[in-house]
C-alpha cells in the first residue's frame, strides 16, 4: 500500500534564496519545477521548496556530510546562522547546525571513525583470554583500516577462537577450557604481514592459520 516517502516539503519564503542554498551551495541538483516550487533531488528523496507567503513553522533536516567543519562554514558563508558549532557526541558523531533564512535547522553531521572514539572497543570474544593474546589482537587490529576494523575484530576474534577450539579437541590433554594465548592469536591477513613482524611472529611458521578461511 505504502510505497515510501517521494517528498518532504520545505516551505520558503524566498524560492530563489533557498533554491539558491540548496542547489548551490550544497550542491543538490533540481529536478523539477513548477508554479511556486521547485524540488530539489537530495538522493533518497525529493526536497520541495514551497513558496509561501509567510513560514508558519520551521522544520529540521540533517544532512550527512564528509566534513562537517568544511560544510558548517561554507553554509555560514553563504548566509546561514550558526545554531552551534562542530562538535562530538555521545553517540560516536560529529554534528553541527546551521539556521537558513526562514529559521529552518540544518544539521550536518558524519559518524566517527574508529580512531576518533578515543577508547578502544572490547573484542567480541566468547571464550577466556589471556591478556597479552588480547593486547596483541587489539594491536594488530589498529593496522587494520578503520572502514574494516568493526568487521575484521569480529571476524578474527571467532576465527581464533574456532582455531583454539580445534586444538583443544586434538590435544585433549591441554584442556578444553584453557584460555587463549598470543599463540592462538596469530591469525591474520596479507596486510598484517609486516605489523606481525613488528611483533617479533614470522607468518611463516603458522601458514595454516594465515591460511585459515
Amino acid at each position: 500500500m505504502f510505497f515510501g516517502i517521494s517528498h518532504l516539503v520545505l516551505p520558503c519564503s524566498d524560492l530563489e534564496k533557498a533554491t539558491h542554498l540548496w542547489r548551490d551551495v550544497i550542491g543538490f541538483a533540481a529536478a523539477r519545477s513548477g508554479e511556486g516550487y521547485v524540488d530539489i533531488d537530495t538522493g533518497s528523496a525529493l526536497l520541495r521548496l514551497l513558496q509561501v507567503p509567510k513560514v508558519e513553522s520551521q522544520t529540521s533536516l540533517r544532512l550527512q556530510v564528509a566534513d562537517v567543519a568544511q560544510a558548517y562554514q561554507s553554509l555560514l558563508a553563504a548566509g546561514s546562522t550558526s545554531r552551534y558549532a562542530p562538535m562530538r557526541t555521545p553517540e560516536l558523531e560529529e554534528m553541527a547546525c546551521v539556521s537558513d533564512a526562514d529559521g529552518h535547522a540544518i544539521v550536518l553531521w558524519r559518524a566517527l571513525t574508529e580512531d576518533e572514539w578515543g577508547f578502544v572497543p572490547e573484542l567480541p570474544k566468547q571464550g577466556e583470554w589471556t591478556a597479552d593474546a588480547e593486547d596483541l589482537l587489539q594491536r594488530l587490529l589498529a593496522h587494520v583500516p578503520a572502514f574494516f576494523r568493526m568487521l575484521a575484530r569480529r571476524k578474527t576474534t571467532r576465527i581464533i577462537e574456532q582455531l583454539a577450539q580445534r586444538r583443544a579437541a586434538l590435544s585433549p590433554a591441554s584442556g578444553s577450557s584453557k584460555a587463549i594465548s598470543p599463540q592462538s592469536a596469530k591469525v591474520t591477513r596479507f596486510r598484517l604481514v609486516e605489523p606481525l613482524r613488528a611483533e617479533g611472529i614470522n607468518p611463516d611458521e603458522y601458514r595454516a592459520e594465515f591460511d585459515y578461511e
